[in-house]
């Protein structure tokens, strides 16, 4: 079945450690996270294909800014693109996993920090 080895990261906050925060569409400064390069070498030697996706990736030179940010640190993917596709997973700093019930959901949402951002 398509997707069955891919797997989906975002770029910022997953991949771009995020710590200056927004900066603009093409202005990524801040280091890799600690071994997300060792965890994406690792997926791609088992077999999985994975791309980036970002909303950086909808404006314009944002596709390009990824690209050139994953090459000067090494990071080999397989595509960086604007168009979800389908995957076994997705790994997202921002993103709460969807368990079938509804309840609880609200709460989860309004009290929901990302890891760089926990108090």
């Amino acid at each position: 079945m398509p997707g069955d080895k891919t797997v989906i990261f975002d770029f910022d906050g997953v991949i771009h450690s995020y710590a200056s925060g927004w900066q603009g569409v093409t202005e990524i400064h801040d280091p890799p996270v600690d071994g997300i390069k060792e965890a994406i070498d690792e997926l791609r030697s088992d077999g999985y294909e994975v791309v980036v996706v970002s909303t950086r990736c909808y404006q314009e030179g944002g596709i390009e800014a990824i690209r050139t940010y994953l090459e000067k640190n090494g990071i080999e993917v397989d595509d960086v693109t604007d168009e979800k596709p389908h995957a076994v997973v997705t790994v997202d700093d921002r993103a709460i996993t969807f368990n079938g019930n509804a309840k609880g959901l609200v709460s989860r949402i309004k009290s929901f920090r990302p890891w760089n951002r926990v108090d």
